[in-house]
């Protein structure tokens, strides 16, 4: 793969490569890597015009669509940082990642105009607001925002020279060091993080994918998961480097279509999460579908049960499955080899290329095989920090083991065998990992502390087939207060993403408590 210093160059060189060739199918809608790429090329000439400075935000607050990624590479190629928020995430939490942010143009639809306007007047902020479905006349509030429709900016430039020439300017601003995105994922205090990705660390990290998969212009990816989840936004950025194709999906709700797609797209690569598998074979009946072009399934965010393993290796023999252990803060850190999944079911597998990995103890010193400790991950793949929070960032990323740059400390707990294989043992700081999405128990915690009635709340994550991890809320009444659990859940479902509501709640006279009178949640765990 030749190698280039920005995201947008990558892009660039498979649309000179392949222009006719599909680059994105969503639905009906085809689009070849030219059609992306005058896209994206006109929109980015429009940010420019409108004064995007390099390094100012562009978010982009949309189900998965076209519409996404041709807004993610006209950011680029005018040296913004991008920055996709989950589609679903409430009013309060896309209010508190604006204020974050500050971005300078928001990709959005009419249905959350109302949101991010409220978000804009509560910080006091103003911006260019794109809505993709078009605009009113009455959508304009001087005061916040300038509302433009999405379909008059795509055809307000055609001449190739009008759009190169301010976009190479752009393109010369920024090095490799620069930020390309922006990813929020929750944090412990359930205020969103914003991880600063370089282009070199997303480049990096995409790289040493590839490398693994071993991926070639051939290969057709089948995406089902929001672009806001970098393990679905990744397999955009990958195949757009190595000039494949993706099929996009909004969701995996719609199983019987996905595996469909399969066989009529004749895709090759499936990256999964956990509760992709347990609905399918729950619900479907693999036999039924014709899955003989698939050459591989990759699966992160949690471990694949080993029985689900088992099951995938007798249904899909001729496919590889790779199982793989990954953080936002460094993208992906270690595979483990498909001929390895037999003889080595629980592990997450060694460090990718061009990544290094350790174990240690409390004293911040490595361990011997077998031992358990925190993760600590070195590689260029590894975030620059959090965004505006350089307390947090000094907490997680300095230098350790005698190196003079910086490690990642991930708060994962984990032992290394003696050929280097990983295995996961648990998680340091208060989080969940749910059908593949990193939630916050203090967050969950907070929302429903706010509901009528309620003295004492603690949430905790239990196994679950399905799930990974499925949220139990131990609840505690006030005096003479009788919640009912229907009325709390339906409260939840308004104030949390879908995949934050717990799937179990469990009212209590009293929750059990240490000798310092703190919540004793490991009582709960077990």
């Amino acid at each position: 793969m030749r190698s280039f210093k920005l995201l947008s160059d990558y892009f660039d060189y498979s649309a000179r490569q392949y222009p006719d060739k599909e680059a994105l199918i969503f639905g009906d809608q085809r689009y070849t890597y030219s059609q992306i790429y005058d896209q994206a090329s006109g929109l980015a000439h429009w940010f420019v015009t409108r004064n995007l400075k390099p390094q100012q935000r562009v978010l982009i607050h949309l189900e998965n669509s076209p519409e996404i990624v041709i807004s993610l590479y006209a950011t680029l190629k005018a040296a913004g940082v991008f920055t996709v928020i989950n589609y679903s995430v409430p009013a309060h939490k896309l209010s508190y990642i604006i204020g974050n942010c500050e971005p300078a143009i928001i990709i959005t639809d009419r249905s959350k105009k109302d949101a991010v306007s409220q978000s804009l007047d509560h910080h006091g902020l103003s911006a260019d607001v794109v809505c993709i479905d078009g605009v009113d006349a009455e959508d304009n509030n001087p005061v916040w925002a300038v509302i433009h429709d999405w379909r008059e900016l795509l055809g307000s430039f055609s001449e190739e020279k009008e759009v190169q020439k301010p976009l190479e300017a752009a393109r010369t601003s920024i090095v490799d060091l620069d930020l390309a995105g922006l990813i929020y994922t929750s944090g412990s205090t359930g205020d969103p993080k914003g991880v600063m990705s370089s282009h070199r660390s997303m480049i990096t990290a995409a790289q040493s994918i590839i490398e693994y998969l071993r991926n070639k212009p051939e290969d057709i990816i089948l995406n089902t998961l929001p672009l806001s989840f970098d393990y679905g936004l990744y397999q955009v950025i990958m195949a757009f480097m190595f000039g494949g194709t993706v099929v996009l999906e909004k969701s995996f709700i719609f199983l019987s279509r996905i595996l469909s797609l399969i066989s009529k797209e004749r895709v090759t690569g499936f990256p999964i999460v956990p509760t992709i598998v347990a609905m399918i074979f729950r619900t479907m009946n693999l036999k039924e579908f014709d899955l003989s072009s698939l050459r591989y399934i990759t699966n992160t965010g949690a471990a694949l049960p080993t029985g689900h393993i088992q099951q995938l290796r007798e249904m899909l023999p001729h496919v590889q499955i790779y199982s793989m252990f990954g953080l936002t803060e460094c993208k992906r850190i270690s595979y483990l080899p498909p001929e390895e999944i037999d003889r080595r079911p629980g592990s997450v597998g060694k460090a990718m290329p061009n990544c290094q990995v350790f174990i240690v103890n409390e004293n911040e010193q490595e361990v011997g095989p077998n031992q358990a400790g925190q993760l600590l991950v070195r590689g260029s793949n590894v975030m620059q920090g959090y965004w505006r929070a350089p307390d947090l960032t000094q907490q997680v990323f300095r230098p350790a083991l005698g190196y003079h740059d910086k490690l990642l400390f991930t708060g994962d707990y984990f032992r290394k065998d003696e050929q280097g294989y990983l295995y996961f043992l648990g998680r340091k700081d208060d989080m969940i990992k749910s059908r593949g999405e990193r939630i916050s128990a203090r967050e969950v915690e907070k929302v429903i502390s706010r509901f009528s009635g309620i003295n004492e709340v603690v949430v905790v994550g239990v196994n679950d087939d399905l799930l990974g991890q499925a949220i139990k809320a131990y609840v505690v009444a006030e005096p003479h207060a009788e919640p009912n659990k229907k009325d709390l859940l339906r409260y939840c479902s308004r104030n949390l993403e879908p995949y934050s509501v717990p799937k179990y709640v469990e009212f209590r006279d009293a929750l059990p408590k240490t000798t310092h009178g703190k919540i004793n949640k490991k009582i709960l765990e077990k």
